[in-house]
């Protein structure tokens, strides 16, 4: 067994209690203002049912006593860098899924370490607590669908194997919501035609779950039997950056929603920035109360790495966008990326005071860089 999958505990909140050493016995919630959302909580908040992409209003209902943080993207960016410098260390095949979890490879890496993958993930997680000041779970397996679901079975500070000899046996009971894509949508379906366990989805012929699911069904089929041939590959050239949140109770409050809009934003560009990388791509993702899915695109001029830019082209996709809510999900993206060199370089004739923002929103970031995230707060942020 050699495919891990690390995710940190808690990563946003865990990064605050590091940074505030008050914080750590007190709940911790990292979002926006009153009106805004939970982007994440630590576990003491959980513990009283707050839940990431609940309104701000309801989690503080139910955890009166928690702190809030406005969230520090370009921190959490840092922190994630040292993780990933940690991670080289054990091999070269990694696979980042966020700033907070990835795919490792260990094939082979006995030989050049002198110790088994198991020895190594556990060494990895204790550098991480004792050289970074954040905590995480691995799980260990010998394909990425099991060591995903193993990361998730004993947080926070988890550790879980799953090998091949039980991988039948570990699966069989477990509910069909455990394998990695079925969210609500499909696992109502799969529950109208009688599947509600992985041992349900046994007993069906290959071709019957194709000709029902499609490719779900194909997908299905392999994963009900512990099967997964994809590799963890650092090759894949990344081709889009994005950031979506799904929400606690469906809205069609247009205030929250625009707040939502320019936060995405914010993470999209931070995410570039640390990068390195532009987009001449914007795209809005939209899903509404009842799963119907809506994707808006728009072509910039040139590329761009500025919140400000983003956020604008977003607004305006979701203001032609023609869809009705209430709304379930919401997501901003950028693509056709480009090195940051050839970012927002034609000024934008038709908005003279696009360069005077694009000056503004430069000049906070490196008052961030050197003062923190909150030196600086738009108001939309605190929608």
């Amino acid at each position: 067994m050699s495919i891990a999958h690390m995710d940190c505990d808690a990563f946003y909140a865990s990064v605050e209690k590091r940074d505030n050493p008050d914080l750590r016995d007190h709940p911790v919630i990292v979002g926006g203002g009153s009106r805004g959302v939970v982007s994440t909580c630590c576990y003491l908040a959980r513990i009283h049912g707050v839940r990431s992409a609940m309104p701000m209003f309801q989690a503080l209902k139910l955890c009166p006593q928690a702190v809030v943080v406005k969230p520090r993207m370009s921190v959490y960016v840092d922190v994630s860098r040292q993780i990933r410098a940690l991670m080289e260390g054990l091999t070269p095949a990694i696979e980042p899924l966020s700033l907070d979890e990835a795919f490792l490879d260990l094939t082979g890496t006995a030989r050049l370490h002198g110790h088994p993958p198991a020895v190594m993930l556990a060494g990895l997680l204790k550098q991480m607590e004792d050289q970074i000041g954040v905590t995480g779970s691995i799980g260990l397996s010998h394909n990425k669908f099991l060591a995903k679901i193993a990361s998730d079975l004993d947080k926070p500070r988890g550790f879980s194997v799953i090998g091949r000899a039980e991988t039948a046996d570990f699966l069989r009971p477990k509910p069909v919501r455990i394998i990695w894509g079925v969210g609500t949508a499909t696992q109502a379906a799969l529950e109208l035609a009688g599947i509600r366990t992985i041992a349900d989805l046994l007993r069906w012929d290959r071709g019957d779950l194709s000709a029902r699911f499609g490719q779900m069904g194909e997908r299905l089929y392999h994963l009900a039997r512990g099967e997964d041939h994809r590799r963890v590959s650092r090759d894949d050239k990344l081709k889009s950056i994005s950031k979506e949140t799904t929400f606690f109770e469906d809205t069609s409050d247009p205030d929250l929603l625009d707040g939502h809009i320019w936060r995405l934003s914010e993470q999209v560009a931070d995410r570039a920035k640390a990068r390195q990388l532009s987009g001449r791509t914007v795209t809005l993702k939209l899903k509404r109360g009842d799963f119907q899915l809506v994707t808006r695109r728009h072509a910039l001029s040139d590329p761009t790495q500025l919140t400000d830019r983003i956020y604008r082209a977003a607004r305006d996709l979701f203001a032609h966008a023609g869809a009705k809510g209430p709304f379930r999900l919401i997501g901003v993206g950028i693509s056709d990326l480009a090195p940051e060199s050839e970012a927002d370089l034609s000024p934008d004739l038709l908005d003279p005071e696009a360069p005077r923002r694009a000056k503004a929103e430069r000049a906070a970031d490196a008052i961030r860089a050197r003062f923190g995230h909150e030196a600086i707060i738009k108001g939309r942020a605190l929608r």
